[in-house]
């Protein structure tokens, strides 16, 4: 058993090629709600959208919370649009809507 394992280690393998992970719209949403936090000091409450944008880079969706009531039916939100590079990088942001949390889409 033991002359198995010693051969099996040094037989050659297959070179195994390192390759960037791929940086698909699960990691540009991640990383435009943390820039997202970062500059407007508001907590991300999820993203509605993730589309890849003419560049290759991504643009994203974001709903955030901008002011918290009591109920929370009442708290007012709004849905920012996040342009990402290719690499994730944040290039620009604007609010594209803001409205009531218990409020039904128009």
């Amino acid at each position: 058993m033991a002359d198995q394992r010693s051969a099996r280690a040094s037989s050659p393998t297959r070179a195994r090629k390192k390759t960037a992970p791929k940086k698909g719209p699960e990691h540009a949403a991640r990383a435009a709600c943390q820039s997202l936090e970062g500059l407007i000091g508001h907590h991300a409450e999820g993203v509605s959208a993730v589309r890849r944008s003419d560049d290759d880079g991504w643009c994203v969706v974001v709903d955030v919370l901008e002011v918290p009531r009591i109920p929370d039916t009442t708290s007012l939100l709004a849905s920012y649009e996040v342009q990402l590079d290719k690499a994730g990088e944040l290039q620009e942001y604007r609010r594209v809507r803001r409205y009531r949390r218990g409020a039904a889409d128009e």
